[in-house]
Order: structure tokens, then C-alpha cells, then sequence
């Protein structure tokens, strides 16, 4: 944080300020394991822990202050300042809304059903170009870690990606309100938290209240090969772009994938630069593509966009390469829905030599509710319509439905990590290629972990 004094906290906070108002500080933090001399202390409550219970630890590491929303006498005399709050979660957001104010550098929203971190990535590699750029670290996106982001933000920096995802109905507004982004990005409406959303076009209402609360003169880009971005352009205030495969206002066309990455052609509505991605799948072209667009409505120049997309780089667990015992790991195993599985089973089939085996070991993809075992079948189907070498599926019957469906391939469902990992110690060969992929709950990247260690 650039230095703020308390006071300007707890008024950003409507909170009330014990002790002294004029100190500088330079960090919020919700987390009492990693508070440091100097840091303000946010004490949330959930429905498991009550951060309050720390206070007196946090008061004797240095915090310059705590915000609580109680005040217990057995505390005692705290050695800080305090700024008592109706709601902490509340207080957390409304400091960081108003640092952003305060701040006041270009805020980027992004939201959608797929492709969130990989287009916040690139997009953050592009706006580098000409701005003092932050992003959202990770996948803090939510009501927490979307706080925190902007409350990242140093002296110095000029403009901030911000990620936001959303499992129930009404979120996207909430982190909307508290970014008050200048710009923003909407990667796609796909089928991702439908358990809780009920209906694609709802889960298309939510997604389009960010780029709908972009302000008059502000910036939306919006997927051309996404169907509801028609409607949604028609509820938006700002100045929409498009961006997409083979159509919008910057094109990508002619894609060359090899092993490595994709080449690609970005028409700037004329102006064309040939692009290299380094990065796994041809659905990350779309992906490019947009963070493309809002670079070049932000100034950037083609040539310099084209730059940054051949040097990117995604968060862990994306499409990443790693190599063991001459097997080729494709370890996509962040999260997974519906699109994203076929987005990674068609990269998967490009992939290696004609002496390669294709695998792909997959788990469950969560938060589908009444579709689920349908959805699961479909990933299944579409992978035995690939002709891989195999398909393997771990977890619980969920999972299995994968497998189940996949029998156009050879094909085996596993309880757990480590005995799937020890069967494809057993199995693969120097020069295979295998597709680690499911939601975060199905943790499939512990495949590899049992795979390296035996």
C-alpha cells in the first residue's frame, strides 16, 4: 500500500478510531500468522474460526492496529490502536474500496465461466507494456481475495487486473461494487456453477453485471464467439470491443499449434501482427485475443501486445508442462467445468509424436448439480470420440461417469490418487503424453505427486 494513516482506515470503514490516528501504515492483512510490526489486522469471522480469538497474538507481533467488531475485556490493554466496526468482512471491503478510490489507478475487471486466471494473466503481461501493472495473485477472487488485491496495490502502480468469480447468484455485484472498475473483461458463459445458478442465462445475468457496471466512457471486451454477448452489449454503458477466433474488432486467425504453443495472426481491424503463445491448447488463442483487444483500447500498440503475448506466462497448475522419467505431464489440474474438459482433451490429442500415447486422467468436475452425471458423461463420450490410448478416471462416482462413457477407448476408474499413479507407473512409456484435468476438490494433481515418488 502507498502510506495511509489510520484515521483515513477507519473512515474508509465507518468505523470508530481508539488510539492514534495519524500513524502511516502500509499493509492490511486478514491472516494473524503473517502479521509483521506496522500491519493493520482484520479480524473476519466464519463459520468455523473467529479471528478475534487472535487479537492479543497480533497485538504483542506489532500490528499498528486491529478491526474488530467486538471488543472482549480479556484483551485487556492492547499496545495498538483499535477500530471497532459493525461487520469486519464488510469494513475489509469497504477499505479496500476506498484505498482503490483513493489510489485511483486504471482498475481492470474480469470475470466468466472459463479462462478467468489464463486471461487476467495475459492480460496483466499485456497492459505491463505500458503501465506499472498488479494482478490478482493466484486465484483470490473472491470476497476476500478481491479485497486484498486492491489493498496489493503500491506506489507506483498505474493499473490492476482484477479476477472475479462467483458460485451463487448476486456476488459478481458485490466485488463489482468494490473494484469500481474503469474497464472490463467478460471471457465467456459457459455451464461452470450451474449447481447454484440454475440456468446458462442466469449464470449469464451474473456474469454480465460487471461489464454492465463499467462506467460511460469506461472499456468492456466482450467474446465474439460467445452467443449472449449480443444481449449483454446491449446492457452495457460503456464502449464495448469484441475479440474472438475468426471474428470481432481484433481477430486471431490462422492458428498453427505444435508442441509448444500456437501461432496465430491478431488483426487489429487492419492492422495484423503474426503472435506466438507459448502456451499449451488453441483455446488459449480466445483468450489472447481479449486481453489483446483491451490493450490496444488502452494505447498499446499491436507490435507491443504481440511482444507480451510471446512471452507469457500462466499461473501453476494451467496447461504446464512437466516432464517425468521422459512421460510428458500436462498438469491443467487447477479447476475444471464442462468446457474447459474439452478444451483440454482436444489439446491433448494434438499432442507428441506419432509413437506417443495420448492418456488423459481425469476427475470430477464440481458444482453441476442436476447436470452433473450428464455433463460428466458428455467429457466421457467426447474423449472416446478423440481415439486416445486411454482414458482414466479417479475419485468418487462422479468420476466414473467419465470412464463409463469413454468406452470407445480403453478405459479404468480408480479410487484414489495413488493407486491410479501406480498403475501408470506400471503402464506408460518414454515419450506418452498424459492430461492431468478436474476441479480443484478433486486435487489431480496428486497423481503426479504419487507418480514422482514411486
Amino acid at each position: 500500500m502507498i502510506p495511509v494513516s489510520l484515521q483515513t482506515l477507519s473512515n474508509f470503514a465507518a468505523g470508530t478510531l481508539r488510539g492514534e490516528g495519524s500513524r502511516l501504515v502500509t499493509n492490511v492483512s486478514t491472516d494473524s500468522r503473517k502479521i509483521t510490526a506496522g500491519d493493520v489486522f482484520v479480524a473476519l469471522v466464519g463459520d468455523k474460526f473467529d479471528a478475534h480469538d487472535f487479537i492479543p497474538q497480533v497485538a504483542g507481533a506489532g500490528a499498528a492496529a486491529v478491526v474488530v467488531s467486538k471488543i472482549n475485556p480479556a484483551w485487556g490493554a492492547l499496545p495498538c490502536a483499535v477500530i471497532e466496526v459493525g461487520d469486519t468482512l464488510r469494513a475489509l471491503q469497504d477499505i479496500a474500496h476506498g484505498y482503490r478510490l483513493h489510489h485511483n489507478p486504471l482498475i481492470i475487471g474480469l470475470t466468466g465461466s472459463n479462462g478467468k486466471t489464463s486471461t487476467k494473466d495475459l492480460a496483466a503481461a499485456v497492459m505491463a507494456k505500458k503501465f506499472q501493472t498488479r494482478a490478482t495473485l493466484g486465484n483470490l477472487n473472491n470476497h476476500i481475495g478481491l479485497p486484498l488485491t486492491l489493498l496489493s496495490l503500491r506506489e507506483g502502480d498505474q493499473c490492476c487486473v482484477t479476477e472475479m468469480g462467483m458460485n451463487h447468484p448476486g456476488e459478481i455485484k458485490v466485488l463489482a461494487g468494490i473494484a469500481d472498475a474503469d474497464a472490463g473483461i467478460l471471457t465467456n458463459v459457459g455451464m461452470a456453477h450451474i449447481e447454484h445458478m440454475g440456468t446458462q442465462d442466469a449464470i449469464a445475468w451474473e456474469k454480465a453485471t460487471l461489464p454492465a457496471q463499467v462506467k460511460r466512457g469506461g472499456v468492456v471486451v466482450l467474446n465474439a464467439n460467445d452467443k449472449y454477448t449480443p444481449v449483454i452489449t446491449r446492457h452495457c454503458q460503456a464502449t464495448v470491443s469484441t475479440a474472438g477466433v475468426g471474428c470481432g474488432d481484433v481477430i486471431a486467425s490462422n492458428l498453427r499449434a505444435d508442441g509448444t504453443g500456437t501461432t496465430f495472426t491478431l488483426d487489429f481491424s487492419g492492422e495484423k501482427v503474426e503472435t506466438r503463445l507459448p502456451i499449451l491448447g488453441e483455446h488459449m488463442v480466445g483468450n489472447a485475443a481479449l486481453a489483446a483487444c483491451m490493450g490496444w483500447r488502452q494505447g498499446i500498440a499491436p507490435s507491443d501486445i504481440a511482444d507480451a503475448l510471446n512471452h507469457a506466462k500462466l499461473t501453476g497448475g494451467r496447461v504446464e508442462p512437466k516432464v517425468v522419467d521422459g512421460v510428458r505431464f500436462i498438469d491443467d489440474s487447477y479447476n475444471a467445468n464442462p468446457d474447459s474438459m474439452i478444451a483440454g482433451l482436444r489439446t491433448l490429442s494434438t499432442l507428441g509424436e506419432e509413437t506417443s500415447r495420448r492418456v488423459a486422467v481425469l476427475g470430477r468436475m464440481g458444482e453441476l448439480g442436476p447436470v452433473a452425471e450428464a455433463e460428466h458423461r458428455r467429457v466421457g463420450e467426447y474423449a472416446g470420440s478423440l481415439k486416445l490410448d486411454a482414458v482414466f478416471s479417479v475419485g468418487g462416482s462422479e468420476a466414473a461417469w467419465i470412464t463409463e462413457a469413454s468406452k470407445a477407448v480403453p478405459s479404468e476408474h480408480f479410487p484414489d490418487h495413488a493407486a491410479c499413479a501406480t498403475h501408470l507407473r506400471g503402464w506408460l512409456r518414454e515419450g506418452d503424453v498424459v492430461l492431468l484435468k478436474g476441479s480443484r476438490s478433486a486435487r489431480m494433481e496428486q497423481v503426479l505427486t504419487h507418480f514422482s515418488a514411486s
